[in-house]
């Protein structure tokens, strides 16, 4: 018959019921605790073990973390070199209105984001990122957009390419 309230004796080291000490990261700890303050627990979970068991116990605890530069980084793989380009095109929006748009600046490792607020202020429209590699420009500015590109942003002028009329 078991008699309530319970008493629950605590590791003073995991804080942890004693049985589950041994999967905590501090067994050896704990087993030093546990002998000094739990005699009674210390003998019957410790000393009932054989010793291939508790050597088993003390290996499971003693695997090393992860350190910089391990595992993970084998995993990366190096950027593969993709051709340089970028592609200046305009696309209809609706009926007579157009958007220009710019694909390729992630090439030349541009941030896009950036330079969609460029063209935004230097054309006096609205620009926005809408691709992982593509900025969208409200208006027909292929033009001058080339011309930006290669003047401002610094890429080469054989690198912008016109792609003329782009469908979606």
């Amino acid at each position: 018959m078991t008699e309530y309230p319970l008493k629950i004796n605590y590791c003073g080291v995991c804080s942890l019921p004693p049985e589950y000490c041994e999967h905590g990261p501090l067994f050896d700890k704990c087993k030093e605790w546990m002998e000094e303050n739990l005699p009674d627990e210390y003998a019957r979970l410790i000393l009932n073990k054989t010793q291939e068991e508790l050597e088993a116990m003390s290996l499971n605890n003693s695997k090393k973390k992860q350190t910089r530069g391990g595992k993970a980084m084998k995993n990366i793989t190096k950027k593969q070199e993709v051709q340089k380009q970028v592609i200046v095109g305009r696309s209809m929006r609706a009926r007579k209105k157009y958007v220009t748009l710019v694909r390729g600046l992630k090439t030349c490792d541009m941030n896009l984001k950036k330079c969609s607020k460029a063209f935004g202020q230097k054309f006096a429209c609205g620009s926005s990122v809408t691709g992982d590699d593509e900025i969208t420009v409200q208006g027909d500015v292929v033009d001058d957009m080339m011309d930006f590109i290669a003047e401002e942003l610094g890429i080469d002028d054989d690198l912008v390419v016109d792609g003329g009329d782009i469908k979606d």
